[in-house]
């Protein structure tokens, strides 16, 4: 029997508990991480993340199987749970730390990243044009540990009832198939 070799996929699109909160509901995902990457301060915090002038975007670090959930799958759930045509925010996160982005790990993630942002552009799914930056990864770094999980820990909270469960009911409507529960 041989081992399957698993993947990372980094992706920013906007508040990173978000990503974190849909890529955890995914068959094929090992393991989610919400982090920084994008920036030049080395190892931020998340309050000078927040000021914008570390450089980083909030992402999600997803390892994955890719015999059962495909980068190209991770991508297309990427492009539903936030809006990419909005510059340096998502909803009333506003910054540069909530730029839609995505961080290639090799040149196929980035030729792949290429392809979804051309199909999704020439679909007109969206009004207004994509603005998803792909950049590279030089470094990521993990957030503080209440961050990780966020959702499951506080989903009562009133920003996860507002902004994170309609995205999930949208993953969960959109990409049923793909789910693990």
């Amino acid at each position: 029997m041989t081992e399957t070799q698993h993947e990372v996929a980094t992706l920013g699109g906007g508040c990173f508990w978000c990503l974190d909160a849909a890529f955890r509901l995914l068959r094929g995902v090992i393991k989610v991480e919400s982090g920084y990457a994008g920036g030049t301060r080395p190892n931020p915090t998340y309050e000078q993340v927040c000021t914008g002038a570390t450089g980083h975007a909030e992402v999600a670090q997803v390892t994955f199987d890719p015999s059962i959930i495909s980068y190209r799958d991770l991508l297309d759930v990427f492009f539903t749970v936030h809006d990419p045509t909005q510059l340096n925010r998502q909803g009333a996160d506003i910054g540069t730390q909530y730029r839609s982005a995505i961080f290639p790990h090799a040149e196929e993630q980035r030729r792949e990243a290429e392809r979804a942002i051309k199909e999704l552009e020439a679909s007109g799914a969206w009004d207004d044009p994509i603005v998803t930056t792909i950049e590279p990864l030089t470094t990521f770094y993990p957030a503080e540990t209440y961050h990780q999980d966020y959702y499951a820990r506080n989903s009562r909270q009133p920003y996860c009832q507002a902004v994170i469960a309609p995205k999930i009911a949208k993953l969960r409507k959109m990409h049923f198939e793909r789910l693990s529960v």
